[in-house]
């Protein structure tokens, strides 16, 4: 078996030497080939002689100086082509780095410490499969009067609550039942408790305390086939219409639209990965780097109900699920407008092949008919003067379904030089089945809202925290915190007793850049303290932050523990290629020994240096019947706006994009 894989890995590199030979951007995403590629080269390792298995799988990112160096003088040779593989083997947690170019591996190392790597989708649904042919299950379902053939199990990380062994690499299954409706989350099977070895793939506790009623399924299908009258007003139809085609030009991976260039990947953890964002200064005629890396590191969900069947759904969704592992497939005018440009991406499955998922990104111009600038002068005599600028930007979306939330995810590139960041969370709330039918009945903390009879919201936490390693206008930065401060009017001849001031700080050291937003009026910017626009500004960047919700847990509680930079919406750290999961590299069962906050610890100089903004986006989610019983879209999101980046407004002498001719409609002025 061993020589016909290296037979076969062989083979592959002769087939694919002029895939090896073509050009490429080094920050690419991992292609079908290479997975395949990837995949034949371990399995003819030694460690691939065992029940390996994938859990993930992408790029091995470049060094940072060594890209860097490569784009600034493509006659430099071009960074090494590598991926990192975690797998698992024999109970253990396997790091490899795959050389592409050599068709070998590069380095092997077996994980030592606390936690372990994200689900793949195989392991997850043969765990939920289990319980559908466990006895003890087929009973408490006989017992519940429910048709098993109607129940569907989900799996639900186990968290850490302190526990001092090493403990087994396990999952929880919670499940539901879909009589009356595909709404399968408003009806769980409460009062059960179901763990799994995911390494020995079998249920090893199995506890089934009480029985309370499963929420009816009475209007719960969200499905318009499903919906009967009276039915609410209808909106006529929306067209987007582009007569000359989109702005923006796709190649590859690289995007360009009006003043913007960007790469776009797609990762398996973290979803959309936008990297070397740089704009075009219409004055320096050359264009200037913004972002050198941007993603979301870790999206964390603490439930707030400390009951035995509840307390450990504290979840983190990129690193134990996969944020980009749990992309579903765009619609065509429902998820994105007509106007949109679709893009595949790929992972490793467990097997180590590729899986597609298609239409994963849209990309797509957005005219809402806001104005991007606009101002009428009537002071002229005799005379009105008024000029506008439509608001037209390019977006970069993507859904993730984390089982019972949808998690839209925008970048929104604006030629005023801003880059937004949006999200959307939509889909099912999670609920508990409970035997209250009316608000009156309940006497005690039920931790959440009454949605429906037998059916509670529970009160539950999303915390974005997204990886920013910002380059403005070159990779030595620094991070200011412009305060405002009140000062008195000292000056007897001033009617005026205060007046409020501007106070820059600029951050040190890590210490000095943490901030819990609310407590002080600031503004937030890096800046580049080289350079200064002829006016002798520092050029920069503002973070204009989201939702800014922080947790309230307790500093002792496990989750807290675990998610400690949760507390600071803002953190600045010094670059460092191994520091992108804000919760860890290894996060499911982690202990807290490896993130954002621990790292900070070590208050690193940031000054003048080479840095990365990380901003965590805050929900505390109160559910309320209107949420019910599907949830409508809540939205925020931050910006990078620029601050004295430019030497005035970039978009004074950009022209607003020519008319359409409408045939039924007629415009005078």
């Amino acid at each position: 078996m061993h020589i016909m894989l290296l037979f076969f890995s062989f083979i592959f590199l002769l087939f694919n030497s002029s895939v090896s030979s073509r050009p490429y951007h080094p920050l690419d995403p991992l292609s079908p080939l290479e997975i395949s590629q990837v995949r034949t080269i371990i399995r003819a390792s030694s460690v691939g002689k065992h029940n390996l298995t994938f859990q993930y799988s992408g790029i091995d990112e470049p060094y940072k100086p060594v890209l860097l160096s490569w784009l600034s003088d493509r006659s430099n040779p071009t960074p090494p082509r590598r991926a990192l593989v975690i797998a698992r083997s024999l109970r253990r947690t396997h790091e490899i780095v795959v050389d592409l170019d050599k068709g070998s591996i590069a380095t092997h190392r077996i994980y030592q410490g606390s936690g372990y790597p994200m689900l793949t989708v195989e392991e997850k649904g043969a765990a939920k499969a289990l319980p559908l042919n466990h006895p003890p299950f087929l009973e408490s379902v006989k017992k519940r009067g429910l048709d098993l053939a109607l129940v569907v199990c989900e799996v639900f990380t186990v968290g850490w609550f302190g526990e001092k062994k090493t403990s087994k690499r396990a999952t929880k299954i919670q499940c539901f039942y879909r009589g009356g409706t595909e709404n399968l989350y408003v009806m769980p099977l409460e009062g059960i408790t179901i763990v799994v070895d995911l390494d020995e793939m079998k249920i090893t506790d199995y506890f089934d305390r009480f029985v309370v009623p499963v929420p009816k399924s009475t209007g719960t299908d969200y499905r318009a086939s499903r919906q009967k009258p009276p039915f609410g007003p209808r909106t006529k139809p929306v067209a987007v219409i582009q007569p000359e085609g989109s702005s923006f030009e796709v190649n590859g991976h690289s995007i360009r639209w009006t003043n913007w260039n960007f790469h776009l990947g797609f990762d398996m953890r973290a979803g959309p990965v936008i990297s070397l964002a740089s704009i075009y200064d219409a004055e320096k005629q050359k264009f200037r780097s913004v972002l050198y890396k941007g993603h979301l590191s870790e999206l964390f969900v603490p439930y707030m109900d400390p009951t035995e069947e509840w307390y450990y759904r504290t979840f983190f969704d990129a690193g134990e699920f996969g944020f980009g592992l749990c992309a579903v497939p765009l619609e065509p005018l429902t998820d994105c407008p007509a106007n949109a440009v679709f893009m595949d991406g790929y992972y490793a499955g467990q097997d180590g092949q590729p899986v597609m998922v298609k239409n994963v990104f849209c990309i797509f111009e957005r005219a809402t008919g806001d104005v991007a600038w606009r101002h009428t002068e009537l002071g002229i005599p005799g005379k009105v003067v008024r000029e506008v600028r439509p608001d037209v930007s390019l977006v970069v979306r993507m859904v993730s379904t984390v089982g019972n939330y949808d998690n839209v995810i925008d970048w929104e590139f604006k030629q005023s030089g801003s880059i937004k960041v949006g999200v959307g969370l939509t889909g099912i709330l999670e609920v508990k089945g409970v035997e209250y039918v009316h608000k009156d009945q309940i006497k005690e903390d039920v931790y959440g809202t009454l949605l429906a009879e037998n059916t509670i919201g529970v009160y539950h936490d999303h915390f974005f925290t997204y990886y920013l390693d910002l380059d403005v206008d070159g990779s030595d930065n620094s991070f200011v915190k412009l305060r405002m401060e009140t000062r008195r009017v000292t000056d007897s001849e001033s009617p005026r007793k205060s007046y409020w001031t501007v106070v820059g700080e600029t951050a040190r050291t890590e210490a000095d850049a943490r901030i819990q937003l609310g407590q002080d009026a600031a503004d937030l910017l890096v800046t580049n303290p080289n350079k200064k626009t002829k006016l002798g500004n520092d050029i920069g960047y503002r973070l204009i932050t989201g939702p800014a919700a922080a947790s309230l847990l307790s500093d002792d509680d496990f989750p807290q523990i675990r998610t400690a930079y949760s507390k600071h919406q803002v953190w600045v750290t010094p670059y460092n290629r191994s520091e992108r999961w804000a919760a860890g590299l290894y996060t499911d069962q982690s202990r807290g020994e490896d993130n954002l906050a621990v790292w900070s610890l070590r208050n690193r100089g940031i000054e003048n240096k080479d840095i990365v903004l990380w901003h965590t986006m805050g929900f505390h989610h109160v559910p309320c019947q209107e949420e019910f019983p599907v949830m409508p879209a809540f939205s925020g999101g931050f910006e990078l706006r620029p601050s004295n980046f430019f030497e005035y407004n970039p978009t004074l002498k950009m022209m607003p994009p020519g008319p359409i001719n409408w045939s039924n409609c007629n415009t005078s002025t």
